[in-house]
């Protein structure tokens, strides 16, 4: 049988320009017109990209995953429990797969009282992982890197500033020493996953705008299999020298290139409410719709239906990277492609049924937010 044409060796061919901004209020008129640049971009990407299909884009919230009141610190049983939903959603179904979950993660961790177990003899006996591994999946940072990034003004730019050359240094020893740590939660529970850096891969900023977005390393590792987990970054900006690169627009950008079947985002809380969840009398927002001009109205609840107006978004003072009103504008972008967006809390039966994409407006047993176009 001979071989499709490789097109992965083509690396200028997966970059694509921006013109965004860090998203705010006023930058959705902005982002109508690079939502329609980068779609015809990611049109243009080799037939290869489309052969295998990629089903889902995780993004696991750093307020998730960490405790954000406490400085760099993880949330175990949270991140456990989303890794463990992660790979039932790619169990495949029609594989009985092996009896127990065979861990890649063979290096010794700080404290840890023996030499890890390493069961050659599984792997070796196992024809495949029975994973649907075409996952993506981004973190957030949390309680990591966000302090150091405010702290020294890396979002701001200017490198000629000691101070903040200096925080765009622990800025990245915090985010990737963070993504480690997800890669080896998820490695533990069998998931083939490797961490991605957006700044070693090349992705870089022109005034906060996303400039270069290299992904041949991401599509390559895809189809070999790998589960790509990338974060936000401190990335370089040719006009600014640094920014802080969101893990939601890098969202965004791989949706319109990879085309993905849904996209998921999990949360702390249950999804998106027209006011800040700890009020009282917040109501969570189960269905917004999206026209095709990037404008969002709610469609469930019925007593906020076509309101947009009224929805309050708060942003933690130290989130350098929007919080709440960046997922909403970046979602809203990515279901002007066609594909639904997902958003709910982690380690609920909730989250395990988005990863599946298994959900439906029409049940109310669902909590969540779903974010979808019009058309």
């Amino acid at each position: 049988m001979p071989h499709a044409p490789n097109p992965l060796q083509n690396s200028a061919a997966l970059r694509f320009p921006c013109r965004s901004r860090v998203p705010s209020a006023s930058a959705v008129a902005d982002r109508r017109s690079e939502a329609s640049m980068a779609e015809e971009a990611a049109q243009e990407q080799p037939s290869h990209v489309a052969s295998r299909p990629v089903r889902c884009i995780v993004k696991l919230g750093g307020a998730a995953i960490t405790n954000k009141g406490d400085l760099e610190s993880i949330n175990e049983g949270s991140l456990r429990s989303a890794c463990a939903q992660l790979r039932q959603a790619m169990s495949d179904a029609d594989s009985a797969g092996p009896e127990k979950v065979l861990g890649m993660d063979w290096s010794r961790r700080r404290g840890d009282p023996a030499d890890p177990v390493v069961d050659a003899e599984g792997f070796a006996g196992m024809v495949g992982l029975g994973l649907d591994t075409n996952f993506v999946v981004v973190h957030g940072a949390g309680s990591f890197g966000h302090f150091q990034a405010s702290r020294s003004g890396v979002h701001k730019g200017g490198l000629h500033s000691t101070l903040v050359k200096a925080g765009f240094v622990a800025t990245r020893i915090s985010v990737t020493s963070l993504n480690q740590e997800i890669v080896r939660a998820l490695a533990r529970e069998g998931i083939p996953s490797v961490g991605m850096s957006p700044f070693a891969c090349g992705w870089s900023t022109r005034q906060r705008n996303l400039a270069s977005a290299d992904a041949f390393q991401i599509i390559q590792s895809l189809h070999a299999g790998f589960v790509p987990v990338l974060h936000g970054d401190a990335v370089l900006d040719e006009l600014l020298d640094c920014t802080i690169l969101s893990g939601d627009v890098i969202i965004r950008h791989l949706a319109q290139l990879l085309n993905p079947k849904y996209v998921v985002f999990l949360t702390d809380v249950h999804g998106v409410y027209d006011r800040p969840p700890t009020d009282p009398n917040a109501v969570l927002l189960r269905e917004i719709e999206v026209d095709g001009n990037g404008s969002w109205s709610i469609v469930k609840p019925a007593l906020l239906q076509g309101n947009n107006k009224g929805v309050e978004i708060s942003v933690a003072a130290h989130d350098t990277t929007g919080g709440m009103e960046t997922k909403i504008l970046e979602a809203t972008m990515i279901t002007r492609l066609g594909i639904d967006v997902y958003i709910t809390k982690a380690g609920t039966e909730h989250s395990l049924r988005a990863l599946k994409g298994d959900v439906s407006t029409d049940s109310e047993d669902w909590l969540g937010t779903v974010i979808r176009s019009s058309k």
